[in-house]
């Protein structure tokens, strides 16, 4: 990718576009816009592969990032509503997978097993913002959580996810 080889971006298309879209579906719930959005998180990944650091994170998370910021991004521009954001978590995970009509089940990134080792409190904040794409002001307003409180859950989550995934 570094060095702008076509086939690298191919591979990475191919074998992480379903899993991305999902996210980028999740948040969007319009088949259209997510198409478009994944165009633009390829794009971005392409343009700012540089500035990836494999010691801060998988690729995989890098680019899940991205697509969750895009999508997020999309949201804000378009002032979707808010009420488009309460599915589970196993719908983000269990989508269908685009490409090979498969589905890419929540253990095949190690998610699942990953959050279940956060405290409830934690897992819900992380739940909210990271995948069903509020911001820290929606989740404290729309559960009655102070804002402080979402804050200080989503730093001590953060903390514990670097300490098991042993992130520096």
């Amino acid at each position: 990718m570094i060095r702008k080889d076509q086939s690298a971006l191919d591979y990475l298309y191919d074998h992480y576009s379903g899993a991305l879209y999902g996210v980028v579906f999740r948040i969007l719930k319009n088949e259209a816009i997510a198409e478009e959005v994944l165009q633009d998180v390829f794009l971005k990944v392409w343009e700012k592969i540089e500035s990836y650091d494999s010691a801060k994170g998988k690729l995989f998370t890098w680019m899940m990032n991205i697509a969750r910021n895009q999508a997020i991004d999309k949201t804000r521009s378009k002032e979707s509503s808010k009420g488009r954001k309460t599915d589970d978590i196993d719908y983000l995970v269990n989508k269908i997978d685009i490409q090979e009509h498969s589905q890419l089940p929540i253990d095949a990134i190690g998610l699942k097993e990953v959050l279940l080792k956060l405290s409830e409190d934690q897992q819900f904040i992380v739940n909210q913002l990271y995948l069903k794409g509020y911001t820290q002001s929606e989740v404290a307003d729309e559960f009655n959580i102070p804002l402080g409180t979402v804050k200080t859950r989503l730093r001590l989550a953060m903390i514990e996810l670097r300490s098991i995934l042993d992130i520096k």
